[in-house]
Parts: structure tokens; C-alpha cells; sequence
């Protein structure tokens, strides 16, 4: 019988690791993941661990370079050190899998950053191709604000592979889309073009737990879950129509569970059988850990009468609004905090 995991797989789902740790890739590579995903938290965990200290001093002395410039430094190398380990899966699959997702600059989006909506769009587009130059199985994560979304369509038209990360809503969604379609038609050739929408599901359930008491115990715990499976329908509707080589896909992102009574594999159980599941080591270990045998359940939806209560009460313009200012202040500390850690680890030798 097949592990957790494996059935996972077996049944159609591409399993990500929401980290760039070498020894967790390692392991999680062991477990099928043919891919992974950075952020600040990740890049901060490793310095502090230690490892980093030899490689941040050799930066530095090739260079002197600000904290922000050896923060980039590091996470460069760090998320390019992943795509070798997945590299083989991206020939494998002619570009269709094997990427490691590369977080553009957080602090683009920080509230007390003075830029305009304009020079945050160029920006993305300046450090999105800068990122992805001389890549090939690098993704460039892109936010789903404003600027973000704005940005999008002239970095498809280059050609750069791309997440986009942030959507909690159908509107964010299909924003996204239509902006990274326009830009993909005016490529020369669609064959290695490809796109990810990550849609944050643990969070959703937060915010109806916080805001919407009034959900009856049937519907509240299924909010993000119900949400990321009909843009996953909608995703599945708007791509078949186009016929692109390689599928673009949903990534399902924010799998961790944050309430304490849910079982850890609860999002990963209900989403089991296409696209990607974008999880938390910690999450992957306990699915692998729960004996379970996962089959196909990401087109199975919640009762209707679930479905119909939750389409009443929940406005989702005002989840949105309510996520993404939290979703972006969880953005920008994390970069603050590395860049702060790399600061502190430059003045200690001194």
C-alpha cells in the first residue's frame, strides 16, 4: 500500500514544500516533492541556524555590500541551490514542474514605503526580470495587489515563469489571469510559458472564525476550502478552453491548519487529485504520519445547503480587503526582520 503522500501523488496531485531548507528538501524530495517555495521567514530560520555563517561572510568580503543586498545575495543562492535538486524534474516534464519560487521584494508593498502605485509596478517588472534572468526553473512570486496584479502581463510577455501569491478571491483570481494571458499571447511561441495562482485557504477559515460567528458549526472550517475549489473550477474551465503545452495550474497554499481541534491533514485530505499542494514540512510530515490512503476529493464539494449559507453571508470584498492588509503587513515584517538579522550578523564581525 502506498504512503500517505504517495497516494497523493499517485492520485494527481503535485506535492510543493513551502521551504527552501536544504536537509528539508532532501527529505521532502525522498517524499515525491518536485518542487518548493522561499520567503523571508525561511531565509531568517537559516541564518539563524547557523549554517549560513561561512557563506554570509564570503558575500561580504567579495563585496561589501548594505544587509539588503546581502539578504538578496543569500537568497539567491539559497533558491538556487533548490532548483538544482528539482532541475531534473523540470527537464523531465519540459518545463511543466520542477520549480522553486523565488519572493520578490516584500518591502515593494510595506505602508511606509513612499513609492507610487506606478513605480511599485515598474519595479516588479524590473526585479521580476532580474530574478528570473538565466533560470530555467526559477517562478517569480508576484503578489495579487493592485501593483502586483498591474505588473503581471508585461513579465508574462518576457517570458518569466510566475506565481502569483496573495488571492483569496475570484476577482484577485481572475485579475490575475486574464493579465498573465494577455501577456502570454504576445509571445513569440506559448511552449514554455506557465503560470501558478496560489490560493490561501487556512487563512480564509481564520477570518470567518474571527469575523463571521454567525456561520452555523456546519459551515464554519469550510469557507477556504469551498473558496479555493471553485476557483480551482474556474481555473480548470478558463484553461481548457486555451490549450497552453503546459498546465497552469492553482497552487493550494496556507495548508497548515491553525485551529488546534482540526486534524493537520485537513486541507490536504480535501484537496487531493490535481494541481499543486504548495505544504508546510510539518504539514507533510504528519499526512505521511497519519496512515491514511488520500484519494481524488479537490472536485467534491460541500453540501449545497453549506454552499448556499455561505454564498449569503460571506462578502467576500470585505474578506478580501480585511486579508490583504494583514496579508501584506505579513509580507513586509518578515523582509524587515531578515534584513535586521543580516544587520546584526554584519556588525558581529566587525
Amino acid at each position: 500500500m502506498p504512503s500517505p503522500l504517495a497516494a497523493m501523488i499517485e492520485a494527481g496531485t503535485k506535492l510543493w514544500l513551502d521551504s527552501v531548507d536544504p536537509d528539508l528538501i532532501r527529505v521532502n524530495r525522498e517524499l515525491g516533492a518536485t518542487g518548493a517555495t522561499s520567503n523571508p521567514i525561511i531565509i531568517s530560520d537559516l541564518i539563524k541556524s547557523g549554517r549560513y555563517d561561512e557563506i554570509l561572510a564570503r558575500l561580504q568580503s567579495e563585496a561589501q555590500l548594505s544587509a539588503a543586498d546581502l539578504a538578496w545575495a543569500l537568497t539567491d543562492r539559497v533558491v538556487a541551490s533548490a532548483q538544482e535538486v528539482f532541475l531534473p524534474i523540470w527537464e523531465a516534464t519540459s518545463g511543466d514542474d520542477g520549480y522553486v519560487s523565488f519572493e520578490v521584494d516584500p518591502l515593494l508593498e510595506d505602508l511606509q514605503n513612499p513609492l507610487s502605485h506606478q513605480e511599485r509596478v515598474a519595479s516588479y517588472i524590473e526585479l521580476g526580470m532580474k530574478w528570473s534572468a538565466g533560470h530555467k526553473n526559477r517562478m517569480i512570486k508576484v503578489p495579487a495587489t493592485p501593483s502586483g496584479l498591474e505588473a503581471l502581463e508585461a513579465l508574462a510577455a518576457h517570458g518569466v515563469p510566475l506565481n502569483v501569491t496573495l488571492i483569496f478571491t475570484q476577482r484577485q483570481y481572475q485579475a490575475a489571469r486574464d493579465a498573465i494571458w494577455r501577456g502570454a499571447q504576445r509571445l513569440p511561441s506559448l511552449e514554455k510559458f506557465k503560470s501558478v495562482y496560489s490560493i490561501f485557504i487556512s487563512r480564509v477559515d481564520v477570518y470567518t472564525q474571527q469575523h463571521l460567528s454567525q456561520l452555523s458549526p456546519a459551515a464554519q472550517g469550510l469557507v477556504g476550502l469551498l473558496n479555493a475549489k471553485l476557483l480551482w473550477h474556474d481555473n480548470q474551465a478558463f484553461w481548457a478552453e486555451r490549450l497552453t503545452p503546459l498546465k497552469q495550474e492553482i497552487v493550494f497554499a496556507s495548508t497548515g491548519t491553525k485551529n488546534a481541534d482540526d486534524p493537520p491533514w485537513k486541507y490536504v485530505a480535501a484537496l487531493v487529485g490535481s494541481d499543486i499542494q504548495t505544504n508546510p514540512p510539518a504539514t507533510n510530515e504528519a499526512v505521511e504520519e497519519s496512515g491514511k490512503v488520500f484519494s481524488r476529493t479537490v472536485d467534491q464539494m460541500p453540501p449545497e445547503v453549506v454552499c448556499r449559507e455561505i454564498a449569503a453571508e460571506v462578502d467576500m470584498q470585505t474578506l478580501e480587503d480585511t486579508l490583504m492588509r494583514e496579508g501584506i503587513k505579513k509580507f513586509a515584517d518578515p523582509q524587515k526582520a531578515l534584513l535586521a538579522l543580516v544587520a546584526e550578523r554584519q556588525n558581529a564581525t566587525k
